[in-house]
């Protein structure tokens, strides 16, 4: 009783061996008031983007919201990452009970025959015991161990919800471009036609004598290869619906969009400053938290150099028959401790706390090259949001210009006064500009979902569990309660 008394307060008392985590030093600009390219974007309301309030509802279409719900539900490289993080959880519990003892139950019966003085004997014999074994923490290694278990649960929490947000991203990013492929099928439709009339203009006027043969041929032409370019978004539209079916878990075949107008809202994206992003995007999250493993790694290495010891009690019972067990002559118990320790092992601990520090540092550049790339994200998307809606104001203007010259050039030819020539150049123009507006509408609003996606939509870390207040030797929860749900 008093080596175990002596060796529950020696674990209790006992500080554990290895360097306590701080996070690694940081890129400078971290702290800038500002991201570069986000000097001027201050937008007058911006919209919520939170887990309250899930981002993708800023673009105000009903069809979109319902697609990126079911996604949520029923996406397969979801459903990975939570089963991933479930298997964190498990590990961490793992690494729990290496706290407490453990408890084992043994009974046994034999029949046998056996020889005396009095002849051969036939008797049975019947046997139970319990034993007890606890190894003190006496250096924290157990601790260690669960603290690296517990920041890899955070971090895996942190993949499942980086995995949510990329299929949500994607999810929008598809339909986007599904709208904006239905919006082209229409003006290629609007098109088609015109160029059709067009068609019946020439022919007419050559029927007359106005109009030559080629200019015939040319009208004709310009129709079937404008309705081949019409095909050609009909096959962009089908790879998207295929693409939003396989992330929803569906197959293409039973699923459809119908085709609609391109009627998303523009959503204003709150404005960040860098700091923030350490603490919205969930991929960054989960890198910290892998440093923070990994240095509690340090301390599991540090603490095999050190010896164990181990406390062991076993009591039970053993005799022949049922009868005998509880006489005291039948009765067996056993007490013990062990203190091992490894004196010569050709540097394989010393190594071992090497390969555990080389871990931590790489872990610790993984962790500031993903600070990096989501600076680097948020600042190009920044940037294709500026430059792209000042694109469209001058695109706008040649879509408008490029509309007067062809309804000018028609009017001249249907009077005669200009070639068709001149009508199959204004319309081409007017066709090209139209296209070229559609798509710098599409890249834009793609852009608004790059950069909500950057800023970390609405995650940030405090939808981990046990993040805030956690000192490094305290135990995350995150081994208990259910898969956190994230911007659902």
């Amino acid at each position: 009783m008093r080596i175990l008394c002596l060796a529950l307060a020696a674990s209790l008392t006992a500080c554990a061996v290895g360097p306590d985590y701080q996070r690694p030093s940081l890129p400078e600009g971290v702290s800038a008031p500002v991201f570069k390219e986000g000097a001027d974007w201050k937008p007058a309301a911006p919209g919520s983007v939170d887990a309250v309030q899930p981002w993708w509802t800023a673009f105000g279409d009903s069809r979109l919201n319902g697609l990126v719900d079911e996604a949520n539900r029923a996406n397969q490289d979801v459903r990975v990452a939570e089963a991933q993080y479930r298997e964190a959880q498990a590990l961490v519990q793992n690494a729990r009970s290496a706290l407490f003892p453990t408890l084992t139950a043994n009974a046994s019966v034999n029949r046998g025959q056996s020889q005396t003085v009095l002849g051969s004997k036939l008797g049975d014999s019947h046997a139970w015991s319990l034993q007890a074994g606890w190894e003190a923490d006496i250096w924290g290694r157990a601790r260690r161990a669960i603290e690296g278990a517990s920041d890899n649960a955070q971090a895996s929490e942190a993949d499942l919800a980086a995995a949510r947000l990329a299929i949500q991203a994607e999810v929008v990013s598809d339909y986007i471009l599904l709208r904006v492929a239905d919006t082209q099928q229409q003006l290629y439709a609007r098109t088609v036609e015109a160029y059709r009339k067009s068609l019946q203009i020439t022919q007419s006027q050559y029927r007359g004598g106005v109009a030559t043969r080629a200019d015939v041929e040319l009208a004709n032409t310009t129709l079937q290869s404008t309705q081949a370019q019409a095909i050609d978004i009909e096959l962009a539209r089908r790879q998207a619906e295929h693409a939003i079916a396989v992330l929803l878990g569906r197959t293409p075949a039973g699923f459809s969009i119908a085709p609609d107008s391109f009627a998303l809202t523009l959503p204003q994206v709150p404005a960040v400053v860098p700091s923030e992003l350490l603490e919205r995007r969930p991929d960054i999250a989960a890198a910290e938290r892998r440093v923070a493993s990994a240095n509690a790694g340090i301390g599991v290495a540090q603490a095999a150099r050190y010896p164990t010891l181990a406390l062991t009690a076993a009591g039970g019972f053993s005799g022949a028959g049922f009868g005998p067990w509880f006489a005291t002559p039948d009765r067996v118990w056993a007490l013990g401790a062990a203190l091992a320790g490894t004196i010569f092992d050709g540097g394989l601990r010393a190594s071992q706390v090497e390969q555990s520090r080389a871990v931590f540092d790489a872990s610790a550049a993984t962790y500031r090259k993903t600070v990096l790339s989501g600076f680097q994200e948020v600042e190009d998307n920044l940037a294709a949001l500026s430059l792209i809606a000042e694109e469209r104001g001058v695109q706008d203007g040649a879509v408008r210009s490029a509309r007067n010259a062809e309804r000018v050039t028609l009017s001249q030819f249907r009077a005669g006064t200009a070639p068709y020539l001149a009508v199959i150049t204004a319309q081409a123009l007017a066709l090209n500009n139209e296209r070229t507006a559609l798509q710098l509408q599409g890249r834009q609003y793609a852009a608004s979902v790059a950069l909500i996606k950057a800023i970390g939509g609405g995650w940030d870390t405090s939808q981990l569990q046990a993040a805030s207040g956690a000192s490094p030797m305290t135990p995350s929860a995150a081994a208990s309660g259910p898969v956190a749900s994230t911007n659902e």
